[in-house]
């Protein structure tokens, strides 16, 4: 199977995070941040920015890569996603055909109706640490085995 390049796109505002509610296609039903498919031609900032804008509404002023995730979920998929921290934004988010975004304290953060690898990684956001991680899921999505590190330069 062909791994995707994705992007993924967590906002933070003071002790708060923007998620988006995924109406539609991959990741359905969950929340999650803002990202997508880093297109032909584009470079993974570019995308990054890109779909920040399609799905919350906002446009990324400041940001910083922070991460870099592996997902492998034999015959369905196998995902390299880059996360960035977005510390500084223009506009108010605005719900999407593909996302319904919410603020969400980070002590309310809905785990349970997230990816379930975002447990292991976020913290480490919450953190302001960069990280490098892979997981590998089985049936329902369940993280089979998973590898997480802090790193002090992301490649």
């Amino acid at each position: 199977m062909e791994k995707t390049v994705a992007t993924l796109c967590l906002a933070e505002r003071g002790d708060k995070i923007l998620l988006g509610f995924k109406k539609r296609s991959f990741g359905a039903g969950r929340w999650n941040g803002f990202g997508g498919k880093v297109l032909e031609g584009e470079n993974i900032e570019a995308t990054a920015r890109r779909e920040f804008k399609e799905e919350s509404g906002l446009n990324a002023v400041t940001m910083h890569k922070v991460g870099v995730l592996d997902f492998d979920s034999p015959e369905k998929f196998h995902m390299e996603v880059h996360v960035f921290r977005v510390t500084e934004f223009s506009g108010e988010p605005e719900e999407t055909e593909e996302m319904r975004p919410q603020w969400f304290a980070r002590t309310d953060v809905p785990y349970d109706e997230m990816w379930p690898d975002d447990r292991y990684w976020l913290p480490l956001f919450f953190e302001g640490k960069r990280f490098e991680g892979s997981f590998r899921f089985g049936e329902g999505d369940k993280v089979l085995d998973y590898s997480i590190r802090e790193m002090a330069e992301l490649h």
